[in-house]
């Protein structure tokens, strides 16, 4: 897995990882709001600027959190979708809840699926994590498609997991461990 200096913590044939910035405020709400149609009701990203400075400001400044902008490298570094780790717990865990998303004009060109094969080599790697769960909520077929093509198993399923649009919804648990060394 090639990690350059630089701007990108990783890169893929068509895509770049770099960590969320304050100054990607701009670029990525407008992507947030042309969105919507696609996110809804599944996700709800930030879509102002002022929200965007909590977010991101929450994932820089966090231990617990890894966030991981998807950028097009063909594109001039235009941002495709983001990649976050969340509940990152260390210790005999070594674990993290993943959280994602993909732009409108990215979704359907397996440019997430090259960007978490990415998250999940950094993850395994630098982050020394050993687990990565995500959490899909059943009738969001492309994430479900998503997590599936990147090697997660379905683990579970969880009533009421999380509140999202104004109700607590289930969710399916799937996960994805760190290969064994020398595998």
């Amino acid at each position: 897995m090639p990690y350059t200096p630089g701007p990108y913590l990783a890169l893929g044939p068509r895509v770049g990882l770099r960590a969320f910035s304050l100054a990607d405020a701009g670029e990525f709400t407008a992507r947030a709001r042309e969105s919507r149609e696609l996110h809804r009701p599944w996700l709800f990203p930030p879509c102002t600027e002022e929200a965007y400075a909590g977010y991101a400001g929450a994932l820089i400044g966090d231990p617990a959190r890894a966030g991981f902008l998807v950028c097009e490298r063909e594109e001039g570094g235009r941002i495709a979708g983001f990649v976050n780790i969340n509940n990152i717990v260390r210790g005999a865990f070594r674990s993290g809840a993943l959280g994602y998303g993909a732009f409108a004009h990215a979704a359907g060109r397996g440019l997430l699926t090259e960007a978490l094969g990415l998250v999940m080599a950094y993850a395994f790697g630098p982050l020394e994590l050993h687990r990565l769960e995500a959490n899909v909520q059943p009738g969001n077929a492309a994430s479900r498609a998503l997590v599936r093509r990147a090697g997660f198993r379905l683990e579970g399923f969880s009533p009421a997991m999380l509140f999202i649009d104004g109700a607590w919804r289930d969710h399916e648990r799937w996960a994805v461990t760190a290969p064994e060394p020398g595998a």
